[in-house]
C-alpha cells in the first residue's frame, strides 16, 4: 500500500485505518443493509481524532471529564463501531458481526446506552449538531460552578451533507455561534453526495460562509480529508480559539479508496458489491475475507491512547483533593441536579382559580435554587411559560454559568440542545413554548424518549383555550400525538397544586423519564378539601379516583382543565338522583405503569363510562365507553365562548349521561 493514501500516518494510524475502511465495507455486506460509504471517507479524520486529539479512556468510558464525540450523521454508525473496537473499548469482533442484527450492540444507527462512545443517539440528520451545542452547554456551566480543574473538556461533532440541508442545523448553530461555545467543534464532511446523487440537485450553499454569519470561527481544508497531520492542526486551531464555536470543512470522497464506487450515489446507501469489496481490499493491502480484523489493533490502540496520560485517573484525584467541592460535583453528576432540600412550595387555596401554568412559575421560585444542575428556558415565551429563574442570568459567554436560556424562536433546536444537557450529566434541563409548538420540537422529543434523556418540555396554552389567537394556534391533535410516544410521559395536571406536586416529582426523581407538562393559559379550579387530598395521594400514579360512590351509574373521567368540569357534572347528576364516579388521568404512560389491580380498582370498567377532553378523542377507548372532545380545527374565539362552542363543559356530561341512563 502506498503511503500516499494516508498522509502523516503513522504506522499504527494506517492499520488502524485500513481496518476501519474494510469494516465499513464487511459489515453492511455481511447485513445486507447499511452505510459504507461515509465511514470509508471519514476513517482518516475519525483516526486522527481518537488517537491523538480526544481525551478519553477506553478503560473507563463513562469518566465524567472525558471529551464528548457525536456522529450526527449516524448512518455511518459502522464508523464510530469500529473507532469503538479497534481503540480498545469493549466492543467484541462477535458485536461487529451482528451489525444492524436484532439486539445486537451494534444497532442501524447509534443508540445511546447501547455502545460504547456513544453519547447520544442519532441518525435523524442534524439532531446531533444540536445535541452537541447542549453538551458544550452543559460543560461551560459545570466547569463554571466547579471549576476548570474539575470540568475541562470538549465537544467534538462529525456532521455532513443532510446534517447541515436540515433546518435545525441552521437553528442551533445560530445559538451556539450568539452565545460563543468556544469549546464545541464541528466537522462538515463535505463529501457532495446524497441518496438521491450529487448535493447540487439541491444545495448550492456556502456552507464556510453561513457558519462565519453566525458567528463560527470557519477553517476549510478542502482536499485534505486524508491528511491526519493538517487535521490534528485544524483540531489544534479549534481548541486555542476563543469566544466562539469552530468549523472545520474536510471535502472528503465517499467510498475513498474505491475506483468504482468512490464518489458515487450508490456508495451511501448500498452495501458495496463483493468484487468492489475485494478491489478495495487489494488496494489497503488486507486479507480479502469478512472480518479478517486485525487482532493487535485494540490494545495498540488502547495503550497509546494511554501514553498520552491517565487523565481519568488524574481526574479523580483531583476531585478528592478538591474535597467538598468534588463531592457535590460528584453528586450533581450521579443524580443529575436533582432537587436536594425538603422545600415544602405554598400551595394554592381551594376553591379559588388559577391557570396551572402559573404554577410552573411558583414551583421554579420554590425550587431552583435547590435544584443545582437545573437550566431553564424557552422559545421565546420566557414570562409566558413560567420558566423564569430568578436567583440566575441569562447564559452566554460572558456569563458561562446563567442557567437561563433564551432559545430563540427554535422550538426544534431548543429540544435537542435539551438532550444534549441531559446526556451530558449533571444537568437537568425545562425548557417551554406552547402547546402547539411541540409540532416543531417533536422529532427531539422523540429522540429524548427513545434516549431516556431526563427532558421536562413545558407546554403551556394547551388547548382551544388560547382564545383569539385561533386554530392555528389551539392544538387539538396534540395530546394524541404525543401520548402515541413510547416512554413519554405526557402530562395534564388537574389544578395548579396538582402542578407543583408533579414538578417536584420530577426534580426529586434521580432518573426523570422524557417529560411534557401540559398546562392551561386560562384559569382552573383550585381542588378543595378530599378532592384536594385524593390529587395529592395519586397524581403521581397517572391516575386517580377523585370522588368514588358504590352505586354510581357512571364515571366521568377527565385531565387537565376539564376535571373541575366533571366534578360539577358529577354534582349536578346527584341532584338528578344518578350517581357518578370521577376519575382524573394526568399521565397515560405513569398509569400504564402500575399494576392491573389499581388501573381496574381506579377505572371499574364494569360500569360506563365516558371521558371529556379539549382535545381529540383518539386513544379514549382505551379507558373509556365513550369520548366527548374535539375532533375538528379550533376557531378563532375567546376562550370561554370555544370552550362552549365546542361543548367541552359539565352540561355536555350531564346531557350524554342522562341521555344513556333514561332519565
Amino acid at each position: 500500500m502506498s503511503d500516499e493514501l494516508f498522509s502523516g500516518a503513522s504506522e499504527l494510524e494506517g492499520r488502524t485505518i485500513r481496518n476501519i475502511i474494510a469494516l465499513a465495507m464487511d459489515a453492511p455486506a455481511a447485513a445486507n443493509s447499511g452505510h459504507s460509504g461515509t465511514a470509508m471517507a471519514l476513517a482518516p479524520l475519525a483516526t486522527t481524532l481518537f488517537s491523538r486529539v480526544l481525551r478519553h479512556d477506553p478503560s473507563n468510558p463513562t469518566w465524567a471529564d472525558r471529551d464528548r464525540f457525536i456522529l450526527s450523521c449516524g448512518h455511518a454508525s459502522i464508523l464510530q463501531y469500529g473507532l469503538a473496537h479497534f481503540f480498545g473499548y469493549e466492543l467484541s469482533v462477535s458485536d461487529l458481526k451482528a451489525f444492524r442484527q436484532p439486539h445486537s450492540r451494534t444497532p442501524g444507527h447509534p443508540e445511546n446506552g447501547v455502545t460504547p462512545t456513544v453519547e447520544v443517539t442519532t441518525g435523524p440528520l442534524g439532531q446531533g449538531i444540536a445535541n452537541g451545542v447542549g453538551m458544550a452547554i452543559a460543560e461551560r456551566m459545570l466547569r463554571e460552578d466547579f471549576g476548570p480543574d474539575l470540568v475541562d473538556h470538549r465537544t467534538w461533532v462529525v456532521a455532513g451533507d443532510g446534517c447541515l440541508e436540515e433546518g435545525i442545523s441552521h437553528e442551533a448553530a445560530s445559538l451556539a455561534g450568539s452565545l460563543g461555545l468556544d469549546r464545541l467543534t464541528v466537522f462538515y464532511d463535505d463529501n457532495h453526495i446524497t441518496i438521491d446523487g450529487s448535493t447540487e440537485l439541491a444545495l448550492r450553499d456556502d456552507a464556510p460562509a453561513r457558519f462565519a454569519a453566525y458567528g463560527w470561527h470557519v477553517i476549510n481544508l478542502r482536499e485534505q480529508a486524508n491528511d491526519l497531520d493538517a487535521i490534528e492542526a485544524a483540531t489544534r486551531a479549534a481548541i486555542v480559539e476563543t469566544n466562539r464555536p469552530t468549523l472545520i470543512v474536510v471535502r472528503s470522497h465517499i467510498g475513498f479508496p474505491s475506483p468504482t464506487m468512490m464518489d458515487r450515489r450508490e456508495a451511501h446507501g448500498s452495501p458495496f458489491s463483493r468484487a468492489a469489496i475485494t478491489e478495495v481490499k487489494e488496494i489497503l493491502g488486507i486479507d480479502d475475507e469478512p472480518f479478517a480484523l486485525d487482532a493487535d489493533l485494540p490494545g495498540l490502540n488502547r495503550d497509546q491512547v494511554l501514553s498520552h496520560g491517565d487523565h481519568a485517573g488524574s481526574w479523580h484525584e483531583r476531585v478528592v483533593s478538591a474535597g467538598e467541592r468534588g463531592e457535590r460535583l460528584l453528586t450533581q453528576l450521579v443524580a443529575a441536579g436533582r432537587l436536594v432540600d425538603p422545600i415544602v412550595a405554598e400551595s394554592y387555596e381551594g376553591g379559588t382559580s388559577v391557570a396551572t401554568r402559573k404554577a410552573m412559575q411558583r414551583a421554579m421560585d420554590t425550587w431552583a435554587v435547590s435544584t443545582p444542575g437545573l437550566s431553564a428556558g424557552s422559545a421565546d415565551l420566557t414570562d409566558n411559560t413560567g420558566v423564569i429563574l430568578k436567583h440566575s442570568v441569562a447564559q452566554s459567554h460572558e456569563n458561562p454559568g446563567g442557567r437561563q436560556i433564551h432559545y430563540g424562536i427554535r422550538e426544534f433546536a431548543m429540544g435537542a440542545v435539551m438532550v444534549g444537557q441531559a446526556l451530558h450529566g449533571g444537568i437537568r434541563p425545562a425548557g417551554s413554548t406552547f402547546f402547539v409548538f411541540s409540532d416543531y420540537a417533536r422529532p427531539a422529543i422523540r429522540l429524548a424518549a427513545l434516549s431516556h434523556a431526563g427532558v421536562l418540555f413545558v407546554f403551556t396554552h394547551d388547548s382551544v383555550g388560547v382564545g383569539e389567537d385561533g386554530p392555528t394556534h389551539q392544538p387539538v391533535e396534540h395530546l394524541a400525538a404525543l401520548r402515541a410516544m413510547p416512554r413519554l410521559h405526557v402530562v395534564r395536571p388537574s389544578d395548579a397544586n396538582e402542578t407543583l406536586n408533579l414538578v417536584e416529582g420530577f426534580l426529586r426523581d434521580p432518573c426523570p423519564a422524557t417529560t411534557a407538562l401540559v398546562l392551561t393559559r386560562q384559569d382552573v379550579a383550585v381542588l378543595n378539601g378530599d378532592d384536594a387530598l385524593a390529587s395529592m395521594q395519586g397524581a403521581r400514579f397517572g391516575g386517580y379516583v377523585l370522588r368514588e360512590d358504590a352505586d354510581a351509574a357512571y364515571t366521568l373521567v377527565g385531565t387537565g382543565s376539564e376535571v373541575q368540569f366533571c366534578l360539577a357534572a358529577s354534582e349536578r347528576l346527584a341532584e338528578q338522583g344518578i350517581a357518578t364516579r370521577v376519575v382524573a388521568l394526568p399521565c397515560w404512560t405513569c398509569f400504564e405503569e402500575q399494576d392491573g389491580e389499581y388501573r381496574a380498582r381506579v377505572l371499574r370498567r364494569d360500569i360506563p363510562s365516558v371521558s371529556l377532553e379539549a382535545g381529540a378523542t383518539l386513544g379514549w377507548h382505551r379507558y373509556v365507553d365513550d369520548a366527548l372532545g374535539i375532533d375538528s380545527f379550533g376557531l378563532s374565539a375567546p376562550g370561554s365562548y370555544a370552550f362552549e362552542y365546542f361543548h367541552i363543559n359539565a352540561e355536555a356530561l350531564v346531557d350524554f349521561v342522562t341521555s344513556r341512563v333514561g332519565v
